[in-house]
């Protein structure tokens, strides 16, 4: 019997860590501090009229710059090259829309969080195998996690949403 496996990364300390650098904690407050706007054209997610419904939505969430707005994608890999082979793995990545669109799908802020393998892919059981990753998304939502801004010398709540 082949079973499928899941690894799970947690990814709250991983971004908690970000904040630890100046560099990149003032990197994540670019959509605040250094944007420049260009009326009618898209630069960057944040022009689009989802980032403003967030903001009328979630207004004490819109207020601190330094919550993440984070995409989630999943795509299947073959890693042998070969599709006769019957394996199949999952990848479960983070990536963060508060960065600059010439940071936002760089490797050091594309966050792997889940490889799920096995002779098939999850198909609709997909859920089953998020579950550990919704479960962080809802503790850092409703409790949000105490971090420290290196670029601001402040404390702060860290909390983050997913499209």
């Amino acid at each position: 019997m082949r079973i499928k496996v899941l690894w799970y990364f947690p990814f709250i300390q991983r971004f908690k860590w970000w904040f630890k650098s100046a560099k990149t904690a003032k990197d994540l407050t670019w959509h605040v501090d250094e944007r420049i706007v260009v009326v009618g054209q898209m630069h960057h997610p944040l022009d689009l009229p989802t980032w403003k419904l967030v903001d009328e939505k979630w207004p004490e969430f819109a207020v601190e710059p330094r919550h993440l707005r984070l995409a989630l994608s999943t795509d299947g890999i073959n890693l042998h090259s070969s599709l006769s082979i019957r394996y199949s793995c999952w990848t479960v990545m983070l990536n963060t829309y508060n960065l600059s669109s010439n940071f936002c799908m760089k490797r050091k802020f594309t966050m792997l969080t889940m490889l799920i393998s096995g002779p098939k892919q999850p198909r609709n059981d997909i859920d089953v195998y998020l579950a550990p990753l919704i479960d962080d998304f809802n503790v850092v939502w409703e409790d949000g996690v105490k971090d420290f801004d290196a670029y601001r010398h402040e404390s702060f709540t860290l909390r983050f949403l997913t499209d």
